[in-house]
């Protein structure tokens, strides 16, 4: 550990016996060496325990920086975990965070513009922040043109801050993988690398602003969820400016009854947004914490949703979407052996895993939460018991899954405030059998094979010569490649999903995709079908049977 992070630690020492939170000192174990230090603080006799507990421990995760606000924030959504009196002040950290002074603002802003005068385009900057958060603080402003906007502000610094508690948590996870026994299949630092690649994507104010006009673009047409307007004109690295837009918080369950809003079908929607954005534009909003979503009311019977915060958003590539919606689809039939299979399919557990044995362990964890309301189902229990089920299989943490599970979290956490009754399954699965009906679809077929046409043109000429070559060389040994054992398994797993198709399914395959793309030469001329001389797709079909005979007879 380096000098500078065990300063780190101290500091945190110091923090947690400042707000006399002497319990967390006990129990972290990476800090119970330095308790008797707290013991010899001035604060135990300045500070008086008596102070709301919960009160404390937001002070104390405030002091500490980013990082810890984020985890205060990720823990206000889930009241079903806390003690009432903690979620309650944690919940403040979510847009009530000390802000920096409204000098130090001015002269950031005026920094951002260099020589040229804010006055040229602000006609008005509040002096007091809309919200102050663990990243940047929000000011209302009206532009030269009499447009409401908002300024989000970068804290000043607070890189320097963030690196060193990311250095910090990468030494903690380090040691974890060497010393712990689980810390090689959780790998707690692709995790922590997971998180320092979002953090320092929320500093970037144009990375923040171009996420808020992709997920805008990706709801146009919908009456689902509004995203403000960004203007890119006065929009820099360290200062957004955005559309200012009014609603009321979603956390205000008072307001919201008392504009009659349809809590039920608000909680409905906030799920088809989650699983829309998932399933169908695999890009998500990964922040959705009260202090980011607000309700338009203008029509209580069908709220709208309000996204005010883009600074944390996740991908996933395919692979990953097509494995989670047949995983939950699969979770919301009962089909636990299609669960297992899914698993061992997408190298998630190792691909020896005994089916029945992982099948029997997934049921005995979910086969519980199925007909139950939302309100008597703690998904925060349900993934604790599947992470300890999981050790008995080796079953790795997916990094890339992180930021969708925190998401999934905080779409709970909002369900329960909203309506507790909502039923999360029977909500979202007409959402994903539409979404797994369209991209098996035969039109959705035809359209990718379209949309490859062109591509296609140049390379299936040369396609029989590239097959009869390769087919060749693999009859004569001389293919060299070089896999990792994991790409073995891969292949294995591949091989034996292949043995079981009949050749037959193989011949017809051919022909219909050969249909399918003369079908997607609509548009092209008769010269540019001439390139594609008839005898190829036979000869194409022969090389693609003489490389399936060549590697049964190795």
């Amino acid at each position: 550990m380096k000098l500078q992070q065990f300063f780190r630690l101290l500091q945190i020492n110091h923090v947690l016996s400042k707000h006399r939170l002497d319990d967390i000192i006990q129990a972290t174990h990476l800090i119970r060496p330095l308790r008797y230090l707290s013991y010899l603080s001035p604060y135990r006799l300045t500070h008086s325990n008596k102070i709301p507990r919960g009160e404390r421990i937001r002070l104390a995760l405030q002091e500490l920086g980013p990082i810890f606000v984020k985890f205060g924030q990720l823990l206000s959504t889930r009241r079903d975990l806390l003690p009432h009196d903690i979620a309650g002040a944690l919940v403040k950290l979510q847009d009530q965070v000390a802000p920096f002074s409204n000098e130090e603002a001015l002269a950031l802003i005026q920094q951002t513009y260099g020589q040229e005068s804010i006055d040229h385009y602000f006609a008005h900057i509040d002096e007091h922040p809309l919200a102050s958060a663990s990243i940047a603080q929000v000011h209302a402003a009206q532009l030269v043109d009499g447009s409401d906007v908002i300024l989000k502000l970068v804290r000043p610094n607070i890189e320097k801050t963030i690196k060193h508690d990311v250095g910090l948590l990468y030494t903690i996870a380090g040691l974890a993988e060497r010393y712990w026994s689980e810390g090689k299949r959780l790998r707690p630092t692709e995790v922590v690398a997971e998180l320092e690649k979002n953090l320092f994507d929320e500093l970037d104010m144009l990375r923040e602003a171009a996420s808020a006009s992709q997920l805008k673009r990706n709801f146009e047409g919908t009456d689902l969820l509004y995203v403000p307007d960004i203007n890119w004109q006065l929009t820099k690295p360290k200062l957004l400016v955005q559309e200012r837009v009014y609603g009321i918080p979603i956390g205000d369950i008072d307001a919201l009854k008392a504009a009659n809003v349809n809590l039920e079908r608000l909680a409905e929607i906030g799920v088809e947004i989650f699983f829309t954005q998932i399933f169908k534009h695999s890009f998500f909003h990964a922040d959705m914490h009260p202090g980011n979503i607000m309700v338009d009311a203008t029509d209580p019977e069908n709220p709208k949703y309000v996204a005010i915060d883009f600074g944390i958003m996740g991908t996933l590539a395919h692979d990953d979407q097509r494995y989670l919606a047949d995983n939950f689809l699969a979770f919301f039939n009962h089909d636990y052996q299609r669960v297992a299979e899914l698993h061992i399919e997408s190298g998630w557990v190792p691909a020896d895993t005994r089916l029945d044995e992982f099948e029997s362990a997934i049921r005995s964890v979910c086969e519980p939460i199925f007909a139950k309301p939302l309100k008597e189902i703690s998904f925060g229990q349900l993934l604790l018991r599947l992470f300890q089920t999981a050790r008995r299989f080796n079953m790795e943490v997916q990094p890339q899954l992180v930021l969708l599970q925190k998401t999934l979290l905080n779409i709970e956490g909002l369900g329960r405030q909203l309506y507790p009754d909502l039923d999360l399954w029977q909500t979202a699965k007409p959402i994903l059998e539409q979404w797994m009906k369209e991209r098996m679809s035969v039109g959705a077929a035809i359209k990718t094979l379209q949309k490859e046409a062109p591509n296609w043109i140049h390379t299936l000429p040369a396609l029989p010569r590239l097959l009869h070559d390769f087919s060749v060389k693999a009859q004569e040994g001389k293919l060299n490649m070089q896999l990792s054992p994991k790409d073995l398994d891969k292949i294995q797993q591949e091989i034996r999903r292949a043995s079981q198709r009949n050749l037959t399914a193989i011949t017809g395959s051919a022909f219909v995709i050969g249909a399918a793309v003369i079908a997607g030469m609509e548009g092209y001329s008769a010269f540019h079908l001439a390139g594609i001389p008839i005898l190829s797709w036979g000869l194409g079909i022969w090389g693609g049977f003489l490389l399936f005979s060549s590697f049964n007879k190795r």
